[in-house]
């Protein structure tokens, strides 16, 4: 029969991730085939429940593991009749049920804080999904016992550090010894944890060995920062109607002329935003705008694009059945390999965050045009006409900070180097600290975009200007304005920009 595991892709039976039945809560399908980035998201935040379990997997998964405890009680079998890393070439007794919750023990050690529980519940939802695939060798009970974990709420105590892009070995070890009942359970609202499960040598590698932590997080990253993506574009419309700016940027012509589709999808966006014609006329006053109005589809458009690279290489990841070694139900086999190394995920998570942080760069250019009198025909720093009003020059010095930081996290997660476990492991992907990284910029991106909608909306209320009614750059001047102070008097602006940040997931979904 065809290999299982081996062709993730092309098996029959697809079911979409998410489906929800009248009257039910939407529920999100595990099954090792379609788990995509929004239903990771919909689980770790509560807001779907995992579906039932489908008979045939359960029991695809059972031949896997019976596959595998043959296959190591005849053979070599990494981590099941040997040990692990530089202690491969030891053999371990098959009746050895105890080296498996030894190896446990040994790699729970991860450090740092405990991570927040929808970044735990996206791991669980990903292991859970990724054992499915059918390439473990694991007891089905295991992947039961995650499942009704995702149902009642209840996650393991998992610490921040302990991988380095080979395998989120610590975190997942905390989780096993979890399931085995000897590291504790959060429960938020009193649901109860999973049972205590009995785990062997058969078990342990092949419950660690996955990269489901760090996918779980880019997973959560990338779909926070695709809402903020969608939220800058309504911003820098209210920002190009405040300066008086041009719609030839975004002008078909200009985009069939270099047909890249981010960039493409952003001038049609644009062109939606802020009803410009497909051809617009010259504008009337300055030629053209600078670089944070004129460039806004070369520069946001690549984000998209990034966006949608780290997508597909979520897609095939959270669904892949990566665990080394690979039992193969269909040849009877036990492949030994380095699909744990994730050079894929940390290049697309560092090209994204780079990407990101050029359109955070050019929501940065807006705020100082806002500040422009030339470009406004407002006071410097859109202050009111109080001798020396600074306005909004602070707001400068705020999103500035945040750039910074997230300038930091951006610098590429794939130039660190390591070298483990007595040589044997001689190079690492690091893209645990690459999905750390994507999730901190999440919220410094937030900020910066949050100071430039409180800049847009004071210039357009200074100004006495609102987008035209039927267009959905008026909807999203709406929103904005009803939530944020209309006081023009220098005052702090803390308060307006935490109003702002919680505005741009609305403005996303306009």
């Amino acid at each position: 029969m065809p290999s299982r595991t081996l062709d993730q892709g092309r098996r029959p039976g697809r079911r979409p991730v998410a489906a929800r039945s009248a009257g039910a809560a939407p529920t999100v399908a595990l099954d090792g085939r379609g788990l995509g980035v929004a239903g990771i998201a919909a689980l770790a935040d509560g807001a779907a429940r995992p579906a039932a379990l489908r008979a045939a997997d359960l029991a695809y998964a059972e031949e896997s593991w019976a596959t595998a405890r043959r296959l190591a009680a005849t053979g070599r079998v990494y981590g099941r009749s040997t040990g692990v890393g530089a202690n491969r070439t030891e053999d371990v007794a098959v009746a050895d049920d105890e080296h498996g919750l030894r190896l446990l023990r040994s790699h729970a050690g991860a450090i740092g804080d405990p991570l927040p529980a929808r970044e735990v519940r996206a791991m669980l939802a990903v292991r859970a999904n990724q054992l499915l695939a059918g390439g473990a060798g694991l007891r089905p009970a295991v992947i039961t016992a995650l499942v009704r974990a995702l149902e009642t709420g209840a996650y393991p105590v998992v610490n921040e550090y302990g991988a380095v892009g080979t395998g989120d070995l610590a975190a997942l070890a905390q989780t096993g010894l979890a399931l085995a009942g000897e590291h504790p359970w959060a429960t938020p609202g009193g649901g109860p944890a999973p049972a205590p499960l009995a785990l062997d040598g058969n078990d342990a590698l092949a419950f660690i060995s996955s990269n489901a932590l760090t996918l779980g997080q880019a997973a959560l990253a990338l779909d926070g920062l695709r809402r903020l993506l969608a939220a800058a574009l309504p911003v820098a419309a209210l920002s190009l109607l405040a300066v008086g700016g041009s719609h030839e940027p975004f002008a078909e012509p200009v985009v069939q002329a270099r047909p890249h589709p981010g960039s493409a999808a952003v001038a049609a966006r644009m062109r939606e935003l802020t009803g410009a014609l497909a051809r617009p006329a010259p504008p009337l006053g300055r030629i053209q705008d600078p670089y944070g109005f004129r460039c806004i589809p070369q520069i946001h458009g690549p984000a998209l694009d990034a966006a949608d690279a780290l997508d597909r290489v979520l897609a095939v990841e959270v669904n892949a059945a990566a665990e080394n070694p690979l039992i193969s139900v269909a040849d009877q086999a036990a492949y030994h390999h380095g699909n744990f190394y994730a050079a894929h995920p940390v290049l697309a998570l560092d090209g994204f965050r780079l990407a990101v942080l050029q359109t955070a760069l050019l929501s940065a250019a807006r705020l100082a045009a806002l500040s422009e009198p030339d470009l406004t025909r407002l006071r410097p720093f859109l202050g009111d006409q109080a001798p020396a009003s600074s306005g909004v020059m602070i707001l400068e010095y705020a999103a500035g900070a945040a750039l910074g930081e997230l300038r930091a996290a951006s610098q590429p997660a794939s130039l660190g180097h390591a070298v483990l476990s007595r040589g044997v492991e001689e190079q690492a992907s690091f893209a645990s600290l690459g999905a750390r990284q994507t999730l901190r910029a999440c919220v410094t991106y937030r900020r910066v975009l949050a100071c430039e909608l409180v800049a847009a909306v004071r210039a357009l209320r200074m100004r006495a200007l609102e987008p035209e009614p039927d267009v959905p750059a008026a909807r999203a001047f709406a929103l904005a304005a009803g939530a944020l102070d209309a006081r023009m008097a220098d005052r702090p602006l803390t308060a307006d920009v935490a109003v702002a940040e919680g505005l741009l997931d609305g403005l996303a979904a306009l």
